[in-house]
């Protein structure tokens, strides 16, 4: 039984914790949040077709040789 108990204890403790640091958390607002996630899908894009261009080249050279 003191097993268990120290357990949960120990956890019930931990998610306190937690709470207390989220609550120091400065959250971004919504719309840096938006303004964050087109930045980052735009340049996931950008990359994304970089990458295709450059693999399409690679392999048309490389028939070339073969």
């Amino acid at each position: 039984m003191e097993l268990t108990e120290k357990y949960f204890g120990n956890w019930i403790q931990f998610f306190r914790e937690v709470w207390v640091e989220l609550t120091k958390v400065t959250w971004p607002s919504k719309k840096q949040t938006i303004g964050s996630t087109a930045v980052v899908i735009v340049f996931v894009f950008v990359i994304a077709v970089f990458l295709g261009i450059v693999d399409i080249g690679l392999s048309s050279f490389i028939r070339l040789f073969l």
